[in-house]
């Protein structure tokens, strides 16, 4: 099929299907950590199955091997869309999706044996770090010199996303990742202290910013406007979206660190710059809306571009949200407490998912040249997907606040109100909600798999009309 096509998507496909099994498996996962915090005997007494095991498991599955994919999938693929030109090498695009899997699978094995760095986003040691590095340039190498073979001179604001993803995360994640290996599996950072946890924070809100946040927006900036059929609202504002974003999320670290050994002053700036940076993000929400200007009766019949616009009305609201969180007196009472898991979950469920499963949709039409087999199950998702998120972040925005005000609530004698074990208690309703909302969410992406499979079923009874993609 490869050889008839006048670009490379085999590769495309197939990270197209990874990334929604990769959905399904990391959602379960997460629906287990979940149900675990609230019903604690599903540990089954087994090691391997604990939350302390499972929760990296969780975090790098939804993140790296949904996200990753996604990302892969639809870099590859709008690159070759805006630029007219196929990959600059398909066998470094395979590379990339061979080595990213085992990657994945590494951390499969690893993470429930307890071999961790223990860092947050970075908890995977030495060997796979390094093996993520070569993967993660073979991937950006590929993409750079498929623009530099580009047919136009212009290069689409997408591509610019996707270019200040793949740049920062390779040095963001080289400095955060720099140890001292004492072991095949056992490593220990070269920083210490408080210099370790500003790099690693540093990395975390970036891994949000860039990874998260940037190349998403890539995604959004090229699948809307397809989608909608109309050009992008505002092509300046997305311009300035994009140098916004560059030179202020990289500030953002600190905000994560108030109250601790970390100096004063840093905290601070990372707040200032926080609610600096809901103006940048805010613009561009309105753009990717506003693009459906005179044409909002689409989403009455159009599920998939639903999925897109609701993900943008949760990216204005998680950025939003997290600035006011990293004011020091709202921090003062969300530090620790579920509200901070709401706010990352409202992102990530809600902006990343939602925005994910649009392009990916759209992808598998285009890549098999065929209707999906169902769109009432798009539909399905869609609701699926929206209130289980919903549940989800409520769920955890009361335990959070209920949380902080249990933990610092004093009786009149200047001693604490409740002990810890009571706020833990006192969350079981809550926990209980939030695993509803996730199983919710995952049932979802379940429905999402069943209707990818089943569409590809149905398009391979029909190979003729499926060898070439449609235009996008």
């Amino acid at each position: 099929m490869e050889t008839t096509e006048k670009y490379h998507f085999d590769v495309v496909r197939w990270f197209s299907v990874a990334a929604v099994i990769y959905l399904v498996v990391g959602t379960l996962v997460g629906v287990l950590i979940a149900s675990q915090l609230a019903w604690p005997v599903l540990n089954f007494d087994i090691p391997y199955l604990t939350f302390g095991r499972l929760r990296p498991l969780h975090t790098n599955a939804v993140i790296f091997a949904f996200g990753g994919c996604v990302l892969m999938a639809t870099a590859f693929y709008s690159v070759q869309r805006t630029c007219g030109v196929k990959l600059w090498s398909n066998k470094l695009a395979w590379f990339t999706f061979w080595g990213w899997n085992l990657i994945i699978v590494s951390a499969v094995i690893t993470l429930p044996l307890g071999l961790t760095s223990g860092k947050e986003y970075a908890e995977l040691e030495w060997p796979i770090d390094i093996a993520i590095a070569v993967v993660w340039v073979a991937y950006t190498v590929n993409f750079v010199m498929t623009i530099a073979n580009r047919k136009s001179s212009h290069i689409y604001v997408s591509n610019w996303f996707f270019l200040g993803m793949m740049i920062m995360i390779t040095y963001l994640h080289v400095v955060n990742s720099l140890a001292i290996p004492v072991g095949m599996f056992k490593s220990y950072s070269i920083f210490s202290g408080v210099q370790d946890a500003m790099i690693q924070w540093w990395w975390g809100h970036n891994a949000v910013g860039f990874y998260l946040t940037a190349g998403f927006l890539g995604i959004m900036y090229y699948f809307v406007p397809k989608q909608a059929n109309r050009p992008m609202f505002s092509y300046r504002l997305s311009v300035i979206h994009f140098w916004a974003l560059t030179f202020g999320y990289v500030w953002l670290g600190a905000h994560h660190l108030q109250y601790t050994a970390l100096p004063d002053w840093t905290g601070s700036l990372g707040a200032a710059i926080s609610i600096a940076m809901i103006i940048p993000s805010w613009g561009g929400a309105i753009n990717g809306m506003m693009t459906l200007s005179g044409a909002w009766d689409k989403l009455r019949t159009d599920y998939v571009l639903r999925f897109l616009i609701a993900s943008l009305a949760f990216y204005a609201m998680s950025t939003f949200e997290g600035p006011i969180m990293s004011i020091k007196t709202v921090n003062a009472l969300s530090h620790y407490t579920d509200w901070t898991v709401g706010h990352v979950h409202s992102g990530a469920l809600g902006w990343v998912g939602m925005v994910a499963a649009g392009a990916l949709y759209h992808m598998v039409m285009k890549l098999w040249n065929t209707e999906m087999y169902s769109s009432k199950l798009i539909n399905t998702h869609f609701w699926l997907a929206t209130v289980g998120t919903v549940i989800y972040i409520v769920a955890l925005w009361i335990s959070g606040i209920m949380q902080g005000l249990m933990w610092r609530d004093y009786d009149d004698f200047g001693t604490l109100t409740y002990t810890f074990a009571e706020s833990v208690a006192a969350m079981h309703p809550y926990y209980a909600m939030r695993a509803v909302g996730g199983f919710l969410y995952m049932l979802g992406g379940v429905v999402m798999l069943y209707n990818v499979v089943m569409t590809i079923r149905q398009a391979s009874t029909h190979p003729s009309t499926s060898a070439e993609p449609a235009r996008a």
